[in-house]
C-alpha cells in the first residue's frame, strides 16, 4: 500500500514538472524573451578614508572639518589617528 502511494506520489511529481517545463517552453514562444530587470541608474558616491583606505558613504561617516574641506572616516580611531599626525 506504501509503496503505491509513493509511485503515486513520483507520477504526481514527475508529471507536474513535465507540464513546467513545457508551459515555460509554450509562454516563451508566444512572448519571446523575458524582459530585462531593470538596471541602477547610478552609485552612491563614496569618500575614501585618509587612515586606512576604506570607502565610506559620507552620510554614515565619521567627518572632521580640515582647514575647508570635509575629511571622511570609517572610524573614530581613524579620525583620531589622523588627528594625531604630524603636520
Amino acid at each position: 500500500m506504501v509503496r503505491l502511494i509513493l509511485i503515486l506520489l513520483l507520477i504526481v511529481f514527475i508529471a507536474r514538472t513535465f507540464w513546467r517545463v513545457f508551459d515555460g517552453v509554450l509562454e516563451g514562444m508566444r512572448k519571446g524573451a523575458p524582459p530585462r530587470p531593470p538596471t541602477s541608474r547610478g552609485g552612491i558616491q563614496m569618500a575614501r578614508d585618509p587612515i586606512c583606505g576604506t570607502f565610506v558613504i559620507p552620510e554614515r561617516s565619521v567627518t572632521l572639518t580640515y582647514g575647508t574641506r570635509e575629511i571622511h572616516f570609517c572610524s573614530t580611531e581613524c579620525r583620531d589617528a589622523f588627528r594625531a599626525r604630524p603636520a
